[in-house]
């Protein structure tokens, strides 16, 4: 088999390459290498900020550096580090997307196919005219973006590098969230995400099955099944207090809901008797009573569309 480096753009995929191949002549599978390298990177990454899941994510990182040796490891270092130099010179590109395309690692069975990076700016620069969406961010503060499909994030990086061109600071002003089947996938998101200070978080699951779903009607307290990766940039002081703000706004809706439920309830007063010799209307039929609305049964809660604002689907 030939070397994938001409099938590849600009010196860091081709350094990437270079590196990922020593792998790959040493007997190891390449999807196996490359699926190791993703999960490894994103656990360092996530396992920095988010002590939610660091017990759990920790042991699977280290089950996985098992299976490498020490070279091995320093191998890894230096890919994640040239991912990171190739970012931050050009933030837009869908990197590790193009990358896994061209080394062939897409899952042709499930049409694993991801949009290219030009067309993802053509989408982004339609989806946020910029009178619109300013003002959307004057009336709310912020806004959030989801990508329900968001393969390695191409889509939602050209979105924040839209806002960029537009005077947007998007680091403060949108919320990012992305959710794909595909774990690796997912993962590949995640990391040009972080890399690319982007506030948000990814969700690993089917959005057709279990769509990403969240507490208050913003996003910003997803339900977490433990299927949830959130970025570093979603950790600054901004962000934490909008998180802060939307747990005391749930708390105080319970606290009402439990006074309301435990007021005394007045007895309904008897109407008076009605005189007995009075002669009966010919209309003797009694009005239908309208229907009362029956309530909704309780569900998982639910992005909905409000006054403060909603997740934009693309």
């Amino acid at each position: 088999m030939g070397s994938d480096v001409r099938h590849v753009r600009g010196e860091a995929q081709k350094e990437l390459v270079k590196k990922f191949e020593v792998f790959s002549s040493n007997g190891r599978s390449r999807w196996q290498v490359w699926s190791d390298w993703i999960t490894m990177s994103a656990i360092a990454v996530s396992n920095a900020t988010d002590q939610s899941h660091f017990d759990e994510r920790e042991k699977q990182y280290l089950s996985i550096a098992g299976k490498y040796t020490r070279p091995e490891m320093e191998a890894f270092t230096e890919m994640l580090a040239l991912l990171v130099v190739a970012l931050e010179d050009n933030p837009e590109q869908d990197f590790l997307g193009e990358l896994y395309m061209c080394l062939g690692l897409g899952n042709d069975h499930s049409g694993q196919f991801f949009t290219p990076y030009h067309i993802c700016e053509v989408m982004s620069a339609v989806t946020t005219p910029t009178e619109e969406f300013q003002q959307k961010i004057g009336d709310r503060g912020w806004v959030a973006v989801c990508d329900p499909t968001c393969g390695a994030g191409a889509l939602l990086v050209a979105f924040a590098n839209e806002c960029r061109k537009k005077g947007i600071n998007y680091q403060t002003n949108v919320l990012f969230v992305a959710q794909d089947i595909d774990y690796i996938v997912g993962m590949m998101c995640y990391l040009q995400m972080s890399l690319l200070g982007m506030p948000g978080y990814v969700v690993i699951g089917d959005t057709l099955a279990s769509p990403s779903v969240s507490y208050d009607k913003r996003g910003l307290l997803p339900v977490d099944k433990g299927n949830v990766w959130y970025t570093p940039m979603l950790r600054i002081s901004v962000w934490q207090y909008r998180i802060f703000m939307a747990q005391m706004e749930l708390v105080t809706q319970s606290i009402r809901k439990e006074r309301v439920a435990d007021a005394p309830k007045s007895e309904p007063q008897k109407s008076p008797e009605a005189p007995k010799k009075l002669e009966k209307p010919k209309n003797t039929e009694k009005p239908k009573a309208a229907k009362k609305p029956q309530r909704a049964p309780e569900q998982e809660p639910v992005f909905s569309e409000g006054k403060g604002g909603q997740l934009s689907f693309f």
